[in-house]
């Protein structure tokens, strides 16, 4: 499957993965700025953003859909950052592609199951028949109904757009991210530790990772450094963006 990406600046290759339900242009700003010293893929994983949809959602596949985005790319080996269902395809391709990774960032995921925690969003997106609204702020409107939270709302219908007609349509394949749901909350399992640079940054805030998740971590990935940014939740990058880059930064610039 070839991915849709957009590439920013120069330098040594930066991977970047988003989330779920989201897309490569979370992180528009983040990537110009990380672009000043490192040559940026933002990816739109499969089901995703513009990339391709497919009744096949795991994490094995979407490791290999990056293998195949690097091969075409003719990269060798990259840094790669991955945010929450990122991270988790950041982790099973460094696993499946140690090779091809020379450090690894994982944002506010750990490598165990989940339990499932986005029914609410499932039943929004669902309830939302897009033909019905013309505007925007309509969306918002209706949405709003069963997401009280204007970010969530946010980062959820930038996965709205227009077909040529002017109507409203979904970018992401709901159907099967939620009959695939089980494949997104699964564990990454690791046959071989990795054992080079990474590093997890965590919301102080979040449930994601918790204490008792480091231990097992550290064995995954003997070198992993762990950074806790205050005040924050789950979307650490979108709200501590200049926490964020530095931490990043820090780890990728340093020896």
């Amino acid at each position: 499957m070839k991915l849709y990406y957009h590439v920013t600046g120069q330098g040594h290759p930066l991977v970047i993965l988003h989330g779920l339900f989201g897309s490569s242009d979370n992180f528009y700003t983040l990537s110009k700025y990380f672009g000043e010293k490192f040559k940026v893929y933002a990816v739109d994983q499969r089901n995703h953003g513009r990339s391709p949809h497919s009744d096949v959602f795991n994490y094995k596949v979407m490791a290999e859909d990056l293998y195949d985005l690097l091969v075409h790319e003719g990269l060798s080996s990259v840094y790669l950052l991955g945010h929450s269902m990122g991270g988790k395809t950041a982790m099973r391709f460094a696993f499946d592609y140690t090779r091809s990774v020379d450090k690894l960032i994982v944002v506010d995921i750990a490598p165990r199951a989940y339990l499932p925690q986005h029914d609410r969003i499932f039943d929004a997106l669902f309830a939302l028949t897009l033909d019905k609204y013309r505007t925007r702020g309509e969306l918002d409107a209706a949405l709003a109904e069963k997401i009280q939270e204007y970010a969530v709302r946010q980062l959820l219908l930038k996965n709205v757009s227009r077909d040529d007609s002017g109507a409203f349509k979904w970018n992401i394949d709901i159907s099967s991210i939620h009959r695939n749901y089980e494949n997104v909350n699964a564990e990454v399992v690791c046959e071989r530790p990795f054992t080079k640079p990474a590093l997890f940054l965590r919301g102080e805030k979040s449930h994601y990772i918790l204490d008792q998740d480091l231990q097992g971590i550290q064995a995954m990935f003997p070198q992993a450094r762990f950074v806790t940014v205050e005040g924050v939740g789950h979307w650490v990058h979108a709200e501590a963006p200049q926490k964020f880059a530095e931490q990043v930064m820090e780890f990728l610039t340093s020896d």
